[in-house]
């Protein structure tokens, strides 16, 4: 019988963290070893604490527990997640981080600590397929329109403005349509931050409201017509199939794979 992978949760006591509890216990091929979360739940079962049957699995607040897996599954926000993983790496455990807000320095310095131990790692923005796909299809599309704004919603408790999402879906329409077009007009807020945030020179706007869980619409304008793309996520579930694939993709990876097509599409 092959052996069952050892899958510890960071970031247990958040909505991707119970979810990711409920589908790693479901699985067959893996079992829960650790659950690191808020003071607040430390003692908790962490089955009961996602709403589900016990685990034998009590949630610490002590990342120690965590480096007896083969995987540490991450949402929890970036720098948090950036030092879990800089625990986990050395001890010979295959970081699978969901949580944003990441930076590009954290990045490199992850991508450099995976190399040098030879530890597979995946660092996801979105672990939802549908997802993927739509940044996939703005990819495709942004060599045919001139112009497009990024509209992203979640719920309010998410910290980080733009989503993760959000910029590398601007990221990968960049490179796919190379220097924007010039403005139409001087444009003039009349309200300041009316017009979004800008990054790869394209707007973002988002929307934070209860009752949404993670939404985003790509809208392209062209001459005539407009194309929306768009995706929504309705539940956590949405993201397990995705995070269930890195988790038993990641300890064969060289080092750092940054986002999810990098597994679907190769």
């Amino acid at each position: 019988m092959t052996e069952k992978i050892r899958v510890a949760v960071a970031g247990a006591a958040g909505r991707m963290g119970r979810a990711s509890i409920r589908t790693v216990a479901a699985q067959p091929d893996m079992v829960l070893v650790a659950a690191v979360g808020r003071t607040a739940l430390v003692g908790t079962d962490a089955g009961t604490a996602a709403g589900m049957r016990p685990l034998g699995v009590a949630i610490t607040s002590d990342l120690e527990a965590a480096l007896t897996a083969d995987v540490l599954v991450d949402f929890s926000p970036g720098p948090a997640a950036a030092r879990h993983a800089a625990a986990a790496v050395p001890a010979g455990i295959s970081p699978v981080i969901g949580g944003t807000g990441l930076s590009a320095s954290e990045l490199t310095d992850l991508a450099g600590l995976c190399e040098a131990r030879g530890v597979g790692a995946v660092v996801a923005p979105n672990f939802a397929v549908g997802a993927v796909l739509m940044m996939e299809f703005a990819r495709q599309a942004a060599p045919h329109f001139p112009r497009v704004e990024i509209i992203e919603l979640h719920h309010d408790r998410k910290r980080d403005a733009p989503s993760g999402t959000a910029m590398k879906t601007a990221a990968v329409i960049a490179a796919a349509r190379g220097e924007p077009p010039p403005a139409s007009v001087k444009e003039e807020e009349i309200v300041a931050g009316a017009r979004g945030g800008r990054t790869e020179g394209i707007p973002v706007h988002s929307v934070r409201l209860p009752g949404l869980v993670a939404h985003q619409e790509v809208i392209f304008g062209g001459t005539g017509q407009t194309l929306t793309i768009r995706h929504d996520s309705i539940s956590e579930e949405s993201f397990m199939p995705g995070l269930l694939l890195a988790i038993r993709r990641v300890r064969s990876l060289p080092g750092l794979v940054y986002g999810l097509e990098k597994l679907l599409f190769t």
